[in-house]
Protein backbone atom coordinates (compact mmCIF):
# COMPACT_ATOMS: atom_id res chain seq x y z
CA UNK A 1 0.00 0.00 0.00
CA UNK A 2 1.59 3.18 -0.94
CA UNK A 3 1.75 6.17 1.61
CA UNK A 4 -0.46 8.02 0.26
CA UNK A 5 -2.99 5.23 0.62
CA UNK A 6 -2.52 4.65 4.35
CA UNK A 7 -2.80 7.91 5.25
CA UNK A 8 -6.53 7.88 3.22
CA UNK A 9 -7.11 4.58 5.30
CA UNK A 10 -5.66 5.87 8.64
CA UNK A 11 -8.21 8.91 8.51
CA UNK A 12 -10.79 7.87 7.24
CA UNK A 13 -12.61 5.99 11.25
CA UNK A 14 -12.46 10.30 11.97
CA UNK A 15 -14.35 11.57 9.21
CA UNK A 16 -17.83 12.19 9.44
CA UNK A 17 -19.96 13.95 6.98
CA UNK A 18 -22.28 17.21 7.66
CA UNK A 19 -24.96 18.99 5.36
CA UNK A 20 -23.48 22.38 4.42
CA UNK A 21 -26.19 24.92 5.22
CA UNK A 22 -27.29 26.98 2.16
CA UNK A 23 -25.70 30.50 2.74
CA UNK A 24 -27.16 33.64 1.50
CA UNK A 25 -26.72 34.75 -1.78
CA UNK A 26 -25.49 37.99 -2.75
CA UNK A 27 -26.56 39.54 -5.23
CA UNK A 28 -23.14 40.57 -6.62
CA UNK A 29 -21.82 37.01 -6.85
CA UNK A 30 -24.58 35.00 -9.00
CA UNK A 31 -24.52 31.19 -8.27
CA UNK A 32 -25.24 28.65 -10.72
CA UNK A 33 -28.81 27.19 -11.95
CA UNK A 34 -29.82 25.07 -9.49
CA UNK A 35 -29.09 21.13 -9.71
CA UNK A 36 -32.03 18.73 -10.44
CA UNK A 37 -33.48 16.53 -7.93
CA UNK A 38 -31.54 13.72 -8.51
CA UNK A 39 -28.48 15.16 -8.21
CA UNK A 40 -26.75 14.61 -4.92
CA UNK A 41 -26.81 16.17 -2.12
CA UNK A 42 -23.53 18.39 -1.19
CA UNK A 43 -21.66 17.46 1.45
CA UNK A 44 -18.54 18.12 2.61
CA UNK A 45 -16.01 16.04 4.36
CA UNK A 46 -14.68 17.44 8.03
CA UNK A 47 -11.64 15.67 9.91
CA UNK A 48 -12.42 15.45 13.37
CA UNK A 49 -9.30 14.27 14.62
CA UNK A 50 -6.73 11.18 14.13
CA UNK A 51 -3.39 13.46 12.90
CA UNK A 52 -1.00 14.99 15.34
CA UNK A 53 -1.43 18.44 16.41
CA UNK A 54 2.05 20.53 15.87
CA UNK A 55 2.97 22.18 19.36
CA UNK A 56 0.80 25.98 19.61
CA UNK A 57 1.75 28.29 18.04
CA UNK A 58 4.06 30.91 19.59
CA UNK A 59 2.89 34.49 19.70
CA UNK A 60 5.16 36.14 17.08
CA UNK A 61 3.12 39.84 17.69
CA UNK A 62 3.09 40.61 14.16
CA UNK A 63 2.38 44.24 13.21
CA UNK A 64 0.25 44.60 10.60
CA UNK A 65 -3.01 44.77 11.80
CA UNK A 66 -2.41 46.56 15.19
CA UNK A 67 -0.33 49.01 12.98
CA UNK A 68 -3.51 49.62 10.76
CA UNK A 69 -5.72 49.63 14.23
CA UNK A 70 -3.25 52.83 15.31
CA UNK A 71 -4.65 54.78 12.25
CA UNK A 72 -8.18 54.52 12.80
CA UNK A 73 -8.35 51.12 10.11
CA UNK A 74 -11.04 48.31 11.58
CA UNK A 75 -9.38 45.21 11.15
CA UNK A 76 -12.22 42.62 12.68
CA UNK A 77 -12.88 41.11 9.87
CA UNK A 78 -9.08 40.97 9.25
CA UNK A 79 -8.40 39.61 12.25
CA UNK A 80 -11.28 37.02 11.99
CA UNK A 81 -10.29 35.50 8.59
CA UNK A 82 -6.96 35.11 9.87
CA UNK A 83 -7.87 33.27 13.03
CA UNK A 84 -9.52 30.98 10.50
CA UNK A 85 -6.54 30.50 8.28
CA UNK A 86 -4.56 29.76 11.58
CA UNK A 87 -7.46 27.35 12.74
CA UNK A 88 -7.37 25.31 9.83
CA UNK A 89 -3.43 25.04 9.18
CA UNK A 90 -2.84 24.13 12.94
CA UNK A 91 -4.19 20.34 11.92
CA UNK A 92 -1.51 20.16 9.14
CA UNK A 93 0.69 17.39 10.80
CA UNK A 94 4.23 16.14 8.96
CA UNK A 95 2.35 13.62 7.02
CA UNK A 96 -0.51 15.82 6.07
CA UNK A 97 1.71 18.62 5.05
CA UNK A 98 3.25 15.88 2.40
CA UNK A 99 -0.42 14.35 1.43
CA UNK A 100 -1.18 15.24 -2.29
CA UNK A 101 -3.99 17.89 -2.34
CA UNK A 102 -6.30 15.25 -4.14
CA UNK A 103 -6.34 12.61 -1.01
CA UNK A 104 -5.86 15.31 1.86
CA UNK A 105 -8.44 15.18 4.81
CA UNK A 106 -7.89 17.37 7.93
CA UNK A 107 -7.04 20.43 6.08
CA UNK A 108 -10.53 22.04 3.95
CA UNK A 109 -7.61 23.90 1.38
CA UNK A 110 -10.99 25.48 -0.31
CA UNK A 111 -12.06 27.26 2.66
CA UNK A 112 -8.12 27.86 3.79
CA UNK A 113 -7.37 29.40 0.68
CA UNK A 114 -11.18 31.56 1.18
CA UNK A 115 -9.74 32.89 4.34
CA UNK A 116 -6.71 34.09 2.36
CA UNK A 117 -8.89 36.15 0.25
CA UNK A 118 -11.16 37.17 3.22
CA UNK A 119 -8.09 38.82 5.01
CA UNK A 120 -6.97 40.43 2.20
CA UNK A 121 -10.47 41.89 0.71
CA UNK A 122 -10.81 43.41 4.32
CA UNK A 123 -7.59 44.75 4.15
CA UNK A 124 -7.99 46.76 0.50
CA UNK A 125 -11.67 47.47 0.73
CA UNK A 126 -11.99 48.31 4.41
CA UNK A 127 -15.87 47.12 3.95
CA UNK A 128 -18.28 47.09 6.68
CA UNK A 129 -19.39 43.25 5.90
CA UNK A 130 -16.45 40.23 5.46
CA UNK A 131 -16.03 38.47 2.41
CA UNK A 132 -19.29 36.16 2.19
CA UNK A 133 -16.84 32.33 2.33
CA UNK A 134 -19.61 29.91 2.58
CA UNK A 135 -21.23 31.33 -0.39
CA UNK A 136 -18.01 31.29 -2.45
CA UNK A 137 -17.71 27.68 -1.01
CA UNK A 138 -21.12 26.89 -2.60
CA UNK A 139 -20.16 27.92 -5.76
CA UNK A 140 -17.02 25.71 -5.82
CA UNK A 141 -19.27 22.62 -4.59
CA UNK A 142 -21.69 23.68 -7.65
CA UNK A 143 -19.08 22.88 -9.84
CA UNK A 144 -19.20 19.20 -9.01
CA UNK A 145 -22.96 19.08 -9.01
CA UNK A 146 -22.62 20.76 -12.59
CA UNK A 147 -20.83 17.62 -13.60
CA UNK A 148 -23.19 15.36 -12.27
CA UNK A 149 -26.07 16.38 -14.06
CA UNK A 150 -23.74 15.32 -17.43
CA UNK A 151 -22.39 11.90 -15.79
CA UNK A 152 -23.55 9.55 -17.81
CA UNK A 153 -22.35 5.55 -19.08
CA UNK A 154 -19.81 6.95 -22.06
CA UNK A 155 -17.86 8.54 -18.81
CA UNK A 156 -17.99 5.05 -16.86
CA UNK A 157 -16.62 3.21 -19.56
CA UNK A 158 -13.01 3.88 -18.80
CA UNK A 159 -11.15 5.56 -16.24
CA UNK A 160 -9.59 7.86 -19.16
CA UNK A 161 -13.25 9.02 -20.33
CA UNK A 162 -13.80 9.89 -17.09
CA UNK A 163 -11.25 12.23 -16.58
CA UNK A 164 -11.68 13.72 -20.28
CA UNK A 165 -15.41 14.18 -19.21
CA UNK A 166 -14.47 16.12 -15.82
CA UNK A 167 -11.77 18.08 -18.17
CA UNK A 168 -13.95 19.06 -20.64
CA UNK A 169 -16.37 20.15 -18.23
CA UNK A 170 -13.87 22.01 -15.77
CA UNK A 171 -12.38 23.45 -19.41
CA UNK A 172 -14.96 23.63 -22.02
CA UNK A 173 -18.36 23.73 -20.43
CA UNK A 174 -17.28 25.93 -17.75
CA UNK A 175 -14.62 27.65 -19.36
CA UNK A 176 -12.01 28.03 -16.94
CA UNK A 177 -8.75 29.52 -18.54
CA UNK A 178 -5.71 29.58 -16.82
CA UNK A 179 -4.23 33.71 -16.72
CA UNK A 180 -0.28 33.63 -17.65
CA UNK A 181 -0.19 37.02 -15.70
CA UNK A 182 1.13 36.53 -11.97
CA UNK A 183 1.33 39.91 -11.11
CA UNK A 184 -0.63 42.71 -10.04
CA UNK A 185 -2.16 43.38 -13.89
CA UNK A 186 -4.11 40.46 -13.56
CA UNK A 187 -4.92 40.17 -9.46
CA UNK A 188 -7.91 37.86 -9.85
CA UNK A 189 -6.05 35.40 -10.92
CA UNK A 190 -4.23 35.00 -7.49
CA UNK A 191 -7.63 34.91 -5.13
CA UNK A 192 -9.86 31.83 -5.28
CA UNK A 193 -13.06 33.76 -5.05
CA UNK A 194 -11.90 35.92 -7.78
CA UNK A 195 -11.16 32.59 -9.80
CA UNK A 196 -14.39 31.32 -8.84
CA UNK A 197 -16.30 34.32 -10.20
CA UNK A 198 -14.03 35.66 -13.60
CA UNK A 199 -13.11 31.71 -14.78
CA UNK A 200 -9.43 33.15 -14.48
CA UNK A 201 -6.40 31.65 -12.19
CA UNK A 202 -3.56 30.61 -11.69
CA UNK A 203 -2.03 27.02 -12.17
CA UNK A 204 -2.49 26.29 -8.34
CA UNK A 205 -5.78 27.99 -8.48
CA UNK A 206 -7.36 26.04 -11.26
CA UNK A 207 -5.06 22.60 -9.47
CA UNK A 208 -7.08 23.80 -6.23
CA UNK A 209 -10.35 23.48 -7.83
CA UNK A 210 -9.42 20.61 -10.15
CA UNK A 211 -8.29 18.61 -6.88
CA UNK A 212 -11.35 19.81 -4.90
CA UNK A 213 -13.97 18.09 -7.50
CA UNK A 214 -12.08 15.13 -7.31
CA UNK A 215 -12.65 15.08 -3.79
CA UNK A 216 -16.35 15.60 -3.81
CA UNK A 217 -16.85 13.03 -6.76
CA UNK A 218 -14.69 10.38 -4.41
CA UNK A 219 -17.00 11.05 -1.35
CA UNK A 220 -20.26 10.55 -3.75
CA UNK A 221 -19.51 7.45 -4.96
CA UNK A 222 -18.24 8.56 -8.52
CA UNK A 223 -14.55 8.24 -8.23
CA UNK A 224 -13.22 4.99 -7.43
CA UNK A 225 -9.39 4.86 -8.55
CA UNK A 226 -6.48 6.73 -7.52
CA UNK A 227 -5.90 10.22 -9.26
CA UNK A 228 -3.49 12.73 -9.19
CA UNK A 229 -3.57 16.21 -10.29
CA UNK A 230 -0.60 16.98 -12.98
CA UNK A 231 1.07 20.55 -12.23
CA UNK A 232 2.49 22.00 -15.25
CA UNK A 233 5.21 24.26 -14.23
CA UNK A 234 5.36 25.87 -17.57
CA UNK A 235 3.55 29.00 -17.80
CA UNK A 236 0.82 27.84 -20.23
CA UNK A 237 -0.03 24.21 -19.23
CA UNK A 238 -3.15 23.71 -17.39
CA UNK A 239 -3.19 21.32 -14.52
CA UNK A 240 -4.74 17.88 -15.67
CA UNK A 241 -5.74 14.76 -13.49
CA UNK A 242 -4.52 11.29 -14.77
CA UNK A 243 -5.00 7.72 -13.56
CA UNK A 244 -2.40 7.13 -10.12
CA UNK A 245 -2.05 3.61 -11.23
CA UNK A 246 -0.34 4.83 -14.80
CA UNK A 247 2.15 7.29 -13.12
CA UNK A 248 5.63 7.52 -14.40
CA UNK A 249 8.68 8.65 -12.43
CA UNK A 250 9.00 12.20 -14.25
CA UNK A 251 5.18 12.87 -12.76
CA UNK A 252 6.82 13.28 -9.30
CA UNK A 253 7.87 16.67 -9.99
CA UNK A 254 4.41 17.56 -10.84
CA UNK A 255 3.01 16.42 -7.84
CA UNK A 256 1.75 19.27 -5.51
CA UNK A 257 1.51 18.62 -1.72
CA UNK A 258 -0.65 20.39 0.90
CA UNK A 259 2.43 22.28 2.09
CA UNK A 260 3.22 23.04 -1.91
CA UNK A 261 0.37 24.02 -2.46
CA UNK A 262 -0.27 26.73 0.38
CA UNK A 263 3.38 27.83 -0.04
CA UNK A 264 2.70 28.62 -3.95
CA UNK A 265 -0.70 30.56 -3.14
CA UNK A 266 0.95 32.61 -0.54
CA UNK A 267 3.98 33.43 -2.65
CA UNK A 268 2.40 34.23 -5.57
CA UNK A 269 0.38 37.02 -3.29
CA UNK A 270 3.95 37.88 -2.39
CA UNK A 271 5.57 38.00 -5.78
CA UNK A 272 2.43 40.08 -7.24
CA UNK A 273 2.54 43.03 -4.76
CA UNK A 274 5.85 43.49 -3.36
CA UNK A 275 6.44 46.91 -3.31
CA UNK A 276 9.68 47.24 -4.90
CA UNK A 277 8.73 45.35 -8.07
CA UNK A 278 11.82 46.76 -10.09
CA UNK A 279 15.63 45.99 -10.20
CA UNK A 280 18.40 44.11 -11.43
CA UNK A 281 18.18 41.15 -8.94
CA UNK A 282 15.43 38.55 -8.88
CA UNK A 283 15.40 38.47 -5.09
CA UNK A 284 12.88 40.13 -3.25
CA UNK A 285 14.44 41.03 -0.32
CA UNK A 286 17.64 42.57 -2.94
CA UNK A 287 15.41 44.75 -4.09
CA UNK A 288 13.48 45.84 -1.08
CA UNK A 289 17.62 45.98 0.54
CA UNK A 290 18.78 48.07 -2.43
CA UNK A 291 15.98 50.65 -1.89
CA UNK A 292 17.42 50.61 1.60
CA UNK A 293 20.43 51.03 0.64
CA UNK A 294 21.93 48.30 2.01
CA UNK A 295 24.06 46.86 -0.76
CA UNK A 296 26.96 47.52 -2.79
CA UNK A 297 27.10 47.82 -6.18
CA UNK A 298 29.10 45.33 -7.64
CA UNK A 299 28.89 41.56 -8.92
CA UNK A 300 26.34 42.80 -11.29
CA UNK A 301 24.03 44.05 -9.65
CA UNK A 302 24.20 47.69 -10.36
CA UNK A 303 20.55 49.11 -11.34
CA UNK A 304 19.94 50.45 -14.33
CA UNK A 305 18.46 54.14 -14.08
CA UNK A 306 15.33 53.19 -14.84
CA UNK A 307 15.46 50.78 -12.59
CA UNK A 308 17.26 53.33 -9.46
CA UNK A 309 14.52 55.67 -10.07
CA UNK A 310 11.77 52.95 -9.95
CA UNK A 311 13.01 52.26 -6.53
CA UNK A 312 13.16 55.60 -5.71
CA UNK A 313 9.58 56.14 -6.54
CA UNK A 314 8.76 52.99 -4.72
CA UNK A 315 10.81 54.33 -1.01
CA UNK A 316 8.76 57.82 -2.30
CA UNK A 317 5.19 56.61 -2.24
CA UNK A 318 5.58 55.00 1.28
CA UNK A 319 7.15 58.03 3.01
CA UNK A 320 4.07 59.66 1.66
CA UNK A 321 1.57 57.19 2.91
CA UNK A 322 0.42 55.70 -0.36
CA UNK A 323 0.76 51.72 0.69
CA UNK A 324 -0.40 50.75 -2.96
CA UNK A 325 -0.28 51.69 -6.91
CA UNK A 326 -0.95 50.07 -10.38
CA UNK A 327 2.05 47.56 -11.22
CA UNK A 328 4.40 48.57 -7.90
CA UNK A 329 2.69 46.39 -5.32
CA UNK A 330 0.67 46.79 -2.24
CA UNK A 331 2.61 46.73 1.29
CA UNK A 332 -0.29 45.93 2.96
CA UNK A 333 -0.99 42.39 1.10
CA UNK A 334 2.54 41.63 0.52
CA UNK A 335 2.93 41.92 4.74
CA UNK A 336 -0.57 39.89 4.89
CA UNK A 337 1.59 37.36 2.82
CA UNK A 338 4.50 37.20 4.64
CA UNK A 339 3.24 36.87 7.91
CA UNK A 340 0.96 33.65 6.91
CA UNK A 341 4.04 32.36 5.33
CA UNK A 342 6.19 32.23 8.47
CA UNK A 343 3.23 31.18 10.42
CA UNK A 344 2.79 27.71 7.72
CA UNK A 345 6.49 27.49 8.74
CA UNK A 346 8.18 27.49 5.62
CA UNK A 347 11.49 28.86 4.54
CA UNK A 348 13.13 31.26 7.86
CA UNK A 349 13.89 33.59 4.86
CA UNK A 350 10.49 34.62 5.48
CA UNK A 351 11.51 36.26 8.36
CA UNK A 352 13.94 37.92 6.44
CA UNK A 353 11.75 39.37 4.13
CA UNK A 354 9.39 40.41 6.17
CA UNK A 355 11.85 42.63 8.61
CA UNK A 356 13.21 44.44 5.40
CA UNK A 357 9.30 45.48 4.97
CA UNK A 358 8.69 46.19 8.38
CA UNK A 359 11.97 48.74 8.10
CA UNK A 360 10.44 50.32 5.56
CA UNK A 361 7.21 50.61 7.45
CA UNK A 362 9.04 52.42 10.57
CA UNK A 363 8.78 49.72 12.43
CA UNK A 364 12.59 49.10 13.14
CA UNK A 365 12.30 46.81 16.90
CA UNK A 366 9.97 44.62 15.00
CA UNK A 367 11.95 44.59 11.91
CA UNK A 368 15.26 43.73 14.51
CA UNK A 369 13.33 41.01 16.69
CA UNK A 370 12.18 38.78 13.19
CA UNK A 371 15.70 39.48 11.91
CA UNK A 372 17.16 38.08 15.12
CA UNK A 373 14.42 35.49 14.89
CA UNK A 374 16.39 34.78 10.80
CA UNK A 375 19.25 34.73 12.44
CA UNK A 376 19.04 32.21 14.77
CA UNK A 377 16.84 29.60 12.69
CA UNK A 378 19.24 30.23 10.39
CA UNK A 379 22.46 28.94 12.74
CA UNK A 380 20.37 25.94 14.29
CA UNK A 381 19.87 24.56 11.17
CA UNK A 382 23.87 23.87 10.73
CA UNK A 383 23.58 24.18 7.08
CA UNK A 384 26.95 24.65 5.30
CA UNK A 385 27.54 27.76 4.57
CA UNK A 386 26.48 28.77 0.75
CA UNK A 387 29.03 29.69 -2.36
CA UNK A 388 25.63 31.36 -4.37
CA UNK A 389 26.55 35.21 -4.86
CA UNK A 390 23.17 35.66 -4.51
CA UNK A 391 22.48 34.35 -1.41
CA UNK A 392 26.19 35.99 0.19
CA UNK A 393 24.30 39.50 -1.30
CA UNK A 394 21.76 38.99 0.90
CA UNK A 395 23.48 37.84 3.91
CA UNK A 396 25.41 40.98 3.37
CA UNK A 397 22.54 42.94 3.15
CA UNK A 398 21.00 41.04 6.43
CA UNK A 399 24.24 42.24 8.78
CA UNK A 400 24.16 46.18 7.08
CA UNK A 401 20.47 46.22 8.37
CA UNK A 402 21.50 45.08 11.61
CA UNK A 403 23.45 47.04 12.58
CA UNK A 404 21.45 50.22 11.02
CA UNK A 405 18.54 48.97 13.13
CA UNK A 406 21.18 48.57 16.21
CA UNK A 407 22.18 51.89 15.62
CA UNK A 408 18.71 53.43 15.56
CA UNK A 409 17.76 51.97 18.71
CA UNK A 410 20.24 53.58 20.57
CA UNK A 411 19.41 56.75 18.44
CA UNK A 412 15.65 56.12 19.61
CA UNK A 413 15.91 53.50 22.24
CA UNK A 414 12.72 52.22 21.36
CA UNK A 415 11.17 54.29 24.06
CA UNK A 416 8.05 55.46 22.57
CA UNK A 417 5.33 52.54 21.80
CA UNK A 418 5.52 51.12 18.24
CA UNK A 419 2.29 51.82 16.87
CA UNK A 420 2.97 55.76 16.84
CA UNK A 421 4.81 55.82 14.14
CA UNK A 422 2.27 55.34 11.58
CA UNK A 423 3.42 54.57 8.70
CA UNK A 424 0.69 55.74 6.43
CA UNK A 425 2.41 58.48 7.02
CA UNK A 426 5.97 59.83 6.49
CA UNK A 427 8.53 57.33 8.20
CA UNK A 428 11.70 58.30 7.09
CA UNK A 429 14.04 56.89 9.56
CA UNK A 430 15.85 58.95 12.10
CA UNK A 431 19.07 60.72 10.97
CA UNK A 432 22.10 58.53 13.10
CA UNK A 433 24.52 61.58 13.00
CA UNK A 434 25.54 63.94 10.24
Amino acid sequence: MSSASSVLVASSSFLYWIRKPSPFKFSKFPSTPPVTPSSPKCYRVVCRGGSPQPASFPDLSFALHDALESTGIDTSHAREARKSFVSQIKKLSDIERETSICINRCVDLGRTSLFIAAEDDSLISHSSVPLPVDAFLERLDDLSMGYCSHYNSACRSSRENFLESLEKHLYVKKGFRRSTANNQAEPQALDLHSVLTHRSGSAVMLSLIHSEILKMLRLWGLLDFDVEIFFPHDPHGLPRAYDKQKSKESDQPHIMTVQMLLEEILRNLKDAFWPFQRGAADSLFLRAANAANCIDKFNGFEDSGYQLASTKAAQRRLDWGVWTSVHFGDMRRALSACERLILLRTDPKEMRDYSILLYHCGLYEQALKFLKLYQDMKSSSAQNPSTDPVSNLEEDAVKKLIVRLNLIAMEEGWTRPWYVRNYLGNNSEPCLGS
